[in-house]
């Protein structure tokens, strides 16, 4: 590793830390989110899903999962073309089990990436592991 690296390193760092103060004040902070980690090409966040994250029938409203993964894969978006806006130009879900509250964590992955889009996979878990659902997004630079 050279001075290279750890100078990009601390960018993303500032990037990241600006990116997390801004987002409180918007969506991302009204949900819950939390970043555990984040870089240009992986990241995970997490939220404590209270009864507020519910739907009438008492499970973690599927609007909720769907965030969840769009705040992750656009996360590694914008830390992976920091100097670019982006939009999601298209978001698949596959709902694979419910859950009744608590920690909830979704992991991003970039998989690939053109001049104009950048393409992601996700998925949602539970704090016992069990699969919630998962992601596919295209996002488009602007």
């Amino acid at each position: 590793m050279d001075e290279d690296w750890f100078i990009q390193q601390a960018d993303q760092a500032g990037h990241l830390t600006r990116l997390a103060e801004r987002a409180q004040a918007t969506f991302w902070g009204v949900l819950g989110c939390e970043v555990v980690q984040a870089n240009g090409n992986k990241a995970t966040i997490c939220l404590d899903a209270s009864e507020r994250h519910l739907n009438l029938l008492g499970i973690v409203h599927g609007g909720v999962l769907m965030s969840l993964l769009d705040n992750a894969m656009g996360l590694v978006v914008m830390l992976a073309v920091p100097d670019e806006r982006t939009v999601t130009a298209n978001l698949n879900t596959q709902f694979l089990a419910s859950s009744k509250g608590g920690v909830v964590v979704c992991e991003a992955e970039l998989v690939h990436r053109t001049k104009r889009t950048l393409t992601l996979q996700a998925q949602v878990k539970d704090d016992g592991g069990k699969l919630l659902g998962l992601g596919m997004g295209s996002y488009r630079i602007i």
